[in-house]
């Protein structure tokens, strides 16, 4: 038996058992109880799924509660206060990429002074995830892009340095200048135009795997019932916020949109907070030792405050039960796949995010890249007994392009693409999508 499991042999049998939900009564409502309840629910989660949304709704309760005590939102924490230069899992609602009320961003250039991940930071997909219309790549290299669905027809034409959006059911037609490309486009790219003041998501989407347009994921695929509705989806607040400040640094201060002050794509400031304060006082005199610097390092983060953190974007497990998406349109939900991994750990760095990915560089594609990450945890043959790694060498006696076997892809109908599953497993041929 592994000292895990005797671990939690012992846990149980002192009335300790994560499963009886205990730390939901007893803790006290800091920080650290965040990722004692998350391994609590991880535990059961095999076990009874039943009660996994109330779970859920006690961890979102319990959030705000944290904040409510300090007398400010999640979104009104400053890095400092937030991280306090500790290892730090991030409540579900926690949003890293909204702004303090009146941080002042810096850019990438400030950065670069000091850090040398600057030089290869841009060439990232989340340096990328946004772009303007007008500088569009994808839009200044197909000049006419059309799709048609029932008595509806779709346009995207370049004009200039704009790309017009036209929709027309044979009679009457909207027409609007697109203003925000969503997406690098190595998967899809989707449009973002205004009407009446409104902002509204495109219909249809341009797709690589197809080099045209498509349904924009999660839209109906049925044609439209009137020309407003096969226009495109009327983006919220809500919704407005959280795709801006996920694809580009800068664009919410505190709960206020600023467009106007937004950096495409995601840049050092995205991730790692305004700058001003950080900058500041490493240019001072005599700085004090502070541990945090005034910036936050999500690499300090333990493996789970890593998953929340990524997560914040990229859906977290929590996230997903609450929007309820079932079966394989969840498998583009990384941070939500690996939580759901046997080997998955809260404390082992090892198969955190940023042990397979580094955030400052271009996304790595070599599968033996790969294979040396799975060789710190795993043992491979021959090699000498390791307490430190988990489970034995490939029984396929492989040991290389372990994702090829281990993380299978599956394409989202309507995506044109695969992604790769990130819950890790023993994937059989002919296996039903582990949900």
């Amino acid at each position: 038996m592994t000292k895990r499991k005797l671990d939690n042999r012992e846990r149980r049998e002192k009335g300790n058992d994560p499963c009886a939900f205990a730390p939901l009564r007893e803790t006290k409502p800091d920080n650290a109880s965040f990722s004692q309840r998350r391994k609590g629910a991880k535990n059961c989660f095999r076990n009874f799924r039943g009660s996994l949304i109330e779970v859920v709704k006690v961890w979102v309760v319990l959030g705000g509660l944290v904040f409510a005590l300090a007398g400010q939102s999640p979104q009104q924490k400053s890095v400092s206060e937030t991280v306090g230069g500790k290892s730090f899992t991030p409540p579900p609602e926690w949003r890293p990429t909204h702004a303090a009320p009146g941080a002042r961003y810096l850019g990438n250039a400030v950065c670069a002074q000091c850090h040398i991940q600057t030089e290869t930071q841009h060439a990232t997909p989340m340096a990328q995830a946004l772009e303007r219309a007008a500088e569009s790549r994808i839009l200044r290299a197909h000049q006419k892009l059309n799709f048609q669905s029932g008595k509806y027809s779709y346009t995207i034409s370049r004009e200039g340095d704009r790309s017009i959006y036209q929709v027309s059911d044979g009679n009457n037609s909207i027409v609007a200048p697109l203003l925000y490309a969503f997406g690098q486009g190595k998967a899809g790219q989707t449009y973002v135009f205004e009407l009446n003041g409104k902002f509204f998501e495109s219909r249809v989407s341009f797709y690589n795997g197809i080099n045209g347009l498509d349904y924009t994921m999660g839209a109906p695929r049925e044609p439209a019932k009137t020309l407003a509705e096969a226009a495109g989806r009327l983006m919220d607040s809500a919704d407005i916020k959280d795709c801006f400040s996920c694809h580009s640094t800068g664009a919410v201060n505190g709960s206020k949109l600023q467009l106007d002050q937004l950096t495409p794509g995601v840049t050092c400031e995205g991730c790692h907070g305004s700058g001003e304060k950080h900058v500041a006082l490493m240019k001072s005199a005599n700085p004090k030792p502070v541990d945090n610097k005034q910036i936050i390092n999500p690499g300090r983060f333990d493996t789970e405050g890593q998953t929340q953190f990524c997560g914040s974007c990229h859906r977290t497990w929590t996230h997903v039960q609450l929007m309820r998406v079932q079966g394989v349109a969840n498998v583009r939900f990384q941070p939500y796949r690996i939580f759901n991994s046997k080997c998955y750990d809260f404390d082992d760095k090892r198969i955190s995010c940023t042990a397979c990915h580094n955030p400052h560089e271009e996304l790595r594609k070599d599968a033996a890249y790969y294979d040396a990450k799975c060789t710190a945890c795993h043992q491979t043959r021959g090699e000498p007994v390791n307490q430190d790694k988990r489970g034995a060498s490939c029984k396929a006696g492989k040991l290389r392009d372990c994702a090829s076997c281990h993380m299978p892809e599956y394409e989202i109908p309507g995506s044109h693409f695969k992604f790769k599953d990130h819950q890790i497993r023993v994937a059989r041929r002919g296996e039903t999508y582990p949900n």
